[in-house]
């Protein structure tokens, strides 16, 4: 098991620098120390392996989500803990991996696609309105609308800009989520978000 999981880490290591495509299994291999017959031991081929890394990367997303729904800080500091976290979970990432992993990791991609339509959809819609209740977020705006429309900007196709490779993926999430973020919030929302965001 410790094998599989060191394998699995060098690959999800590899694909967040390089990209899905350009990863050959020797070069997993190659920088997990062992043979390519042994990554076969314990993958049956290169999508088993992508669906695994990629798995293992969900998890994380998917533990963070439970954590801030089982807090019961205040509202406005969950979105400043989403907005630390993508900083690390996309710093270093090529822009171009979730559209590989559409375009050629169907598997993988459906358990994306299951993740954010189930869990993450839920708990985005039940934040927006709770931040709602607390007067933090706009009265007028639909929590179910916004909280997709959140999702689909996490899984954007970076590809279709044709300067996305000047930029790092925490660069454009992160303007991404600042544009989402203050378009909802109310003048006490903003003062309370921009005071959280400088702790």
């Amino acid at each position: 098991m410790e094998l599989k999981i060191k394998i699995i880490e060098v690959a999800t290591a590899l694909f967040r620098q390089m990209g899905v495509k350009a990863v050959t299994m020797d070069d997993i291999a190659r920088q997990a120390g062992v043979s390519k017959k042994t990554i076969y031991q314990e993958f049956e081929d290169k999508s088993a392996l992508v669906f695994a890394a990629f798995s293992a990367f969900l998890e994380k997303d998917e533990n963070m989500l439970k954590k801030i729904f089982e807090q019961e800080d205040d509202v406005i500091q969950h979105f400043v803990g989403v907005s630390q976290f993508m900083r690390e979970q996309y710093s270093g990432m090529n822009p171009l991996i979730l559209n590989e992993i559409r375009r050629y990791y169907p598997k993988a991609w459906k358990r994306f696609e299951e993740f954010k339509n189930g869990l993450a959809l839920s708990i985005m819609v039940d934040l927006l309105r709770r931040g709602k209740a607390a007067g933090y977020f706009r009265e007028e705006i639909d929590v179910e609308i916004l909280a997709m429309l959140r999702l689909e900007q996490i899984a954007f196709d970076f590809r279709s800009l044709p300067s996305a490779a000047d930029f790092s993926m925490v660069e454009l999430q992160l303007q991404i989520f600042d544009h989402f973020i203050h378009g909802i919030l109310t003048e006490k929302g903003r003062k309370t978000y921009l005071r959280e965001s400088i702790k």
